[in-house]
């Protein structure tokens, strides 16, 4: 057999032995290096490794090492009450930054309080006192400095079309607020419960493109329910799909529609939208979007006393209880059937929540550059909802607007939260009588003005440009939540994430590569098109972990590389495959099924006179070849540290033993 060559897709050959002699002792020197194996772990060992990686990344125990015990102590109470670590740095300046911030977050909150409660089919008041305990525990709790909590839009909804399922909240008044309440202290206990037991990573289950097209359905769902306020329409539809929804609508148009409603609705929409982009203009003005609901209501409320138009139409608010929040331990379910429900309908609503604090808290983190734990921030978020729960308030997270104004405000610690949670405690306990005559026209208003938001037109073409699977997975989300239900668009998300993931596990990428001439690199044929080929060779690299749900496509996606090969080869009358190397550079791990895979592809090509060379196993990987005696099977010869390293040394034998 002669010099073997390298051939190019157009068929220009590249004789192996015109090589630069210093590559070609660049491969001789790296045969005295072999692959090596790692040391044998026990079961306990390794599975220990693999918890430790899974839930203790952060490794919790380092602050402690060398630590006395007084400061250990110390160290452990600041873990569990972060309010410990920076409130001893806490002074004057910073708690003026905070109290302008809670003064101006609060003049947001109040107002949509008492809309999102009344997107839960709860009374006004149960918005406000979501707002007054909450914020309290997170404080103590909670790690993020820029987060601002109280109920928000998407949950709110998805809380009230989940609870009206179950019971009608007005013919079955003190069953559907019991559930509420249940509802929310098991959505507490799950957040805590995955924070506790370092659980974090399940909510990264549900992708960034899911979420952003979950979160724009239940936007319109959102803005579409608040049509019923809006056009001042009494009788209106309980479904939440768009369909029902604007039946609904156009069915009231010649009776149900109530123009004064519709001036007031218009008019302050106006406002609002006016405002928010007075806001985006100057950076400095945020505190006009920010003030701008609570001056709305203030006028409308004005507006409607002056003029009576309650008693031409318009539907107001009519009754917010005044005083604190009262005790609701003694209204929870532990026993019987509306348990079940409860359990059901709060973890579903919790991991939402849970998702979207995360998100936020994430976000703000990163652009203060201080790190957040994710685990910490889920018991904070659950204790604030455990406690809430028995203090008549229903579920609460991290809101994005009021996130985004404490933030813009230049909030420096949780102390804002407090702020804000004191300034709705005063309304509760003075000024609630005052919202009597609030037209529920400006709530759907400022609910609408709010959710807009939450409609990421740029992140949509974003995720187009970048990967067209995400984008499905954001329609998908999206259509089922705008043309079924909250959370049929929800389980969407969750099924079009897990059917990606299943499909990037079990079809993995295996490339064919190809030597970009003059070097001992080999890369992609398709990234690279210079790379050539090197004649009598196929080399094949699999970007993936071998598992039992992907190792019969690796086997068989590599033969048909093969194949393709040699089917090539014969029509240009040109040398057999004699070698079939495999880049295993990129596989971190492999199971029983993918050893037993390679065995066979082995096997295959000893019958058609193709050696299989390896290239760069990974020790956990060679760890488990050596296990299943695979490498006895294939000899430790033909294992090598890199592909040229493969190459050079078949070609060096071949020539010889011409």
């Amino acid at each position: 057999m002669g010099h073997t060559v390298f051939h190019e897709g157009e068929g220009k050959d590249i004789d192996i032995a015109n090589l630069s002699s210093s590559r070609r002792h660049a491969g001789n020197v790296q045969t005295a290096y072999k692959v090596g194996f790692p040391p044998q772990k026990s079961l306990a060992s390794e599975l220990g490794a693999k918890l430790r990686e899974t839930f203790f990344a952060d490794d919790p125990l380092r602050p402690y090492k060398g630590q006395p015990r007084a400061k250990q102590f110390l160290i452990g109470l600041q873990s569990i009450f972060p309010i410990l670590e920076w409130a001893r740095d806490y002074n004057l300046r910073k708690f003026r930054s905070d109290l302008i911030s809670g003064l101006t977050i609060a003049s947001l909150c109040i107002p949509q309080d008492i809309g999102y409660a009344k997107l839960a089919n709860l009374e006004p008041q149960y918005g406000l006192y979501s707002s007054f305990v909450p914020p309290l525990v997170y404080a103590v709790l909670g790690s993020s400095r820029d987060i601002a909590i109280g109920p928000v839009a998407v949950v709110s909804l998805l809380l009230g079309h989940l609870l009206q399922k179950e019971y009608d909240y007005v013919k079955t008044r003190e069953e559907y607020y019991r559930l509420a309440f249940t509802a929310t202290f098991f959505a507490g206990i799950t957040e805590a419960a995955l924070g506790f037991f370092r659980l974090g990573f399940v909510i990264d289950f549900l992708s960034h493109a899911a979420i952003v097209g979950f979160m724009a359905g239940a936007a319109i769902t959102i803005g579409l329910q608040q049509l019923k306020g809006f056009l001042g329409i009494q009788n209106f539809t309980k479904k939440t799909d768009i369909v029902s929804v604007m039946r609904s609508v156009w069915g009231a148009v010649h009776h149900g529609w109530n123009w004064q409603t519709i001036l007031i609705g218009t008019a302050f929409l106006g406002f609002l939208m006016f405002a928010k982009y007075i806001g985006k203009k100057r950076r400095s003005l945020f505190w006009i979007p920010a003030i701008a609901p609570l001056i709305s209501v203030i006028l409308a409320t004005f507006f409607v006393y002056i003029t009576r138009a309650d008693k031409h139409g318009v539907q107001i608010v009519k009754h917010i209880k005044k005083g604190a929040n009262p005790s609701s331990v003694h209204l929870l379910y532990f026993s019987g059937s509306n348990l079940v429900k409860g359990v059901k309908i709060g973890v579903v609503s919790g991991m939402i929540a849970l998702t979207e604090a995360v998100a936020i808290g994430r976000t703000f983190a990163a652009m203060k550059d201080y790190s957040l734990d994710g685990n910490k921030e889920m018991v904070a978020l659950g204790a604030m909802n455990i406690v809430g729960s028995m203090t008549s308030c229903y579920i609460t997270t991290g809101s994005f607007s009021r996130s985004a104004v404490n933030y813009m405000a230049g909030c420096e610690t949780a102390v804002s939260n407090v702020v804000m949670s004191v300034v709705v405690l005063l309304t509760l306990e003075l000024i609630t009588p005052l919202f009597k005559y609030t037209p529920n026209a400006i709530l759907a208003s400022i609910i609408i003005n709010a959710v807009a938001g939450l409609i990421d037109y740029k992140a949509v073409v974003h995720i187009w440009k970048i990967d067209k699977l995400d984008f499905i997975a954001c329609l998908g989300a999206f259509f089922g939540v705008v043309f079924v239900s909250v959370e049929i668009g929800l389980l969407i998300a969750v099924g079009i994430s897990f059917a990606k993931i299943l499909l990037q596990v079990s079809r993995p990428t295996v490339v064919l590569l190809g030597n970009l001439y003059g070097t001992a690199i080999y890369r992609n044929i398709q990234q690279y098109p210079e790379a050539n080929r090197v004649a009598g060779f196929v080399i094949v690299r699999i970007e993936c972990s071998i598992y039992f749900a992907n190792a019969n496509y690796v086997k068989d996606r590599t033969l048909r590389w093969l194949r393709d090969e040699e089917e090539q080869l014969k029509e240009n009358n040109l040398p057999k495959v004699g070698f079939l190397i495999v880049d295993m550079s990129s596989v971190t791990d492999i199971d029983t099924t993918g050893t037993h895979a390679f065995e066979e592809l082995y096997n295959g090509l000893k019958k058609n006179d193709v050696q299989l060379l390896l290239a760069n196993p990974g020790p956990l990987v060679m760890e488990k070849l050596h296990a299943s005696k695979f490498t006895e099977l294939v000899g430790l010869d033909k294992i090598f540290l890199t592909v040229d390293e493969a190459v050079t040394n078949c070609s060096v034998k071949v020539q010889e033993e011409a």
